[in-house]
């Protein structure tokens, strides 16, 4: 009994958080202790999404990619959990070790847009941002929802409460 207790605690501990290098796979996705994980509460622009700054054509999604490397190239992120999506992914707030929450900073730094359809907890510093100027602001922009839009792409899964899911 104990030991079967030690293995569903350990495997919601396991789902629940992760900490490890991450690898980036776009502005807003990451791989961390092989686990596929979506930044919680933004979104970037994709990979090949264009922004237009000083009258020239540049890849936002490039841009938002590396803004989120710089954060965690060569250092351990840990993931706190705030909901799985439809397909098993973990949604978290990614955090440096110094515990600087990096969603929040790449809204701040204007390569990321809150994500209002499921969160508002970086809606300030996206207002911030715009106001200063920061990132994909200096520019002109599609937001990266509407881009996904009229690209035929889908918007990402929707997303089920950690309380609410099987893992």
């Amino acid at each position: 009994m104990l030991g079967r207790l030690v293995a569903i605690l350990t495997f919601s501990r396991r789902t629940d958080s992760c900490t490890g290098p991450a690898q980036v796979i776009d502005g807003d996705t990451i791989i961390v202790a092989e686990q596929l994980v979506r930044l919680h509460g933004i979104d970037a622009p994709e990979l090949d999404q264009p922004f237009w700054w000083r009258g020239q054509q540049l890849v936002g999604g490039m841009m938002a990619l590396a803004a989120l490397e710089a954060p965690t190239a060569g250092v351990k992120v840990r993931c706190k959990a705030v909901e799985r999506d439809r397909h098993g992914r973990l949604v978290a707030k990614v955090l440096a070790p110094n515990g600087v929450d990096i969603n929040r900073r790449l809204v701040s730094a204007g390569w990321a847009l809150a994500y209002r359809r499921y969160s508002t907890d970086y809606i300030g510093a996206e207002d911030e941002a715009r106001k200063a100027k920061r990132g994909m602001w200096r520019g002109s922009f599609v937001k990266p929802w509407v881009w996904r839009a009229s690209q035929g792409t889908q918007a990402p899964a929707r997303v089920v409460p950690i309380s609410r899911s099987r893992w």
